[in-house]
């Protein structure tokens, strides 16, 4: 995908504004956007199909979504992702990277995007489980995982995973694991993080979903949608916990 001219953005993209930056049209923020809009916060929502990813030094934070890219793709609008990704870190805006974007997040600090040893689809594994993921010590006390519980489930759709660096040690700390893919949760540096699985997941956006990724669209979207309602009110409250503490790390609520 190459790299189109920037639509304007409204004059009041500062103070307590948002940046959300969608990597693929499907891939909205859902419960994202639904708890922003709940407690007023203002937000601008990319499409970088549509438009290239803006200077994100006007905002108080960024979001970036996933997509069916890699981090790892030489496309003029993953060149860019990265470079704004860099620029986030360096000035110390806080971040938060949600599957692609939680590996554009460790590829511009510094680490690599590989092949996971299997790919995590849905709400299961290949043994018919649940994903969970358990909080590290590290986890339990960081503040964008506050009043969540150590073990935690989650949607997946991902193919790939990160791996730190040896000049990323200090830096990039593993708040959280999974049984089948090690880096669920990271943090880098002090203000940015990164989750592998899709906590922002809604009803709709499962069923969007499964039109159109070949592998989700392998699973039965009956037990998917059974999955999800048994899972629902856990993740609307850990979607909740995890904005509401990452925006208040942005200084915004």
């Amino acid at each position: 995908m190459g790299r189109k001219t920037a639509r304007r953005l409204s004059s009041s993209s500062n103070g307590r504004k948002i940046l959300i930056v969608k990597n693929a049209h499907h891939e909205g923020p859902g419960l994202i956007a639904q708890f922003l809009k709940t407690h007023g916060v203002p937000h601008d929502v990319v499409d970088l199909g549509e438009t290239e990813f803006p200077k994100v030094r006007n905002y108080s934070a960024v979001i970036v979504l996933g997509g069916p890219d890699s981090a790892n793709d030489n496309s003029p609008k993953m060149k860019l992702e990265l470079e704004r990704i860099r620029q986030a870190i360096a000035s110390g805006k806080p971040f938060l990277g949600v599957c692609l974007g939680m590996q554009a997040l460790v590829k511009a600090a510094g680490g690599t995007v590989v092949a996971n040893k299997v790919k995590e689809i849905g709400f299961r594994d290949h043994e018919r489980s649940i994903f969970g993921i358990e909080k590290t010590m590290a986890g339990r006390k960081d503040p964008l995982l506050a009043g969540l519980e150590n073990t935690l489930n989650i949607f997946h759709l991902h193919g790939e995973t990160v791996a730190p660096a040896d000049g990323m040690a200090g830096r990039l700390t593993v708040l959280a694991t999974g049984r089948h893919c090690h880096h669920q949760i990271v943090r880098v540096g002090r203000n940015a993080w990164g989750i592998q699985g899709h906590f922002e997941l809604t009803p709709g956006m499962l069923r969007q979903w499964h039109k159109i990724d070949g592998d989700l669209n392998a699973r039965n979207l009956a037990q998917l949608r059974k999955d999800y309602a048994g899972l629902r009110e856990q993740l609307e409250s850990n979607c909740n916990a995890i904005v509401g503490n990452f925006l208040k790390r942005a200084g915004v609520l």
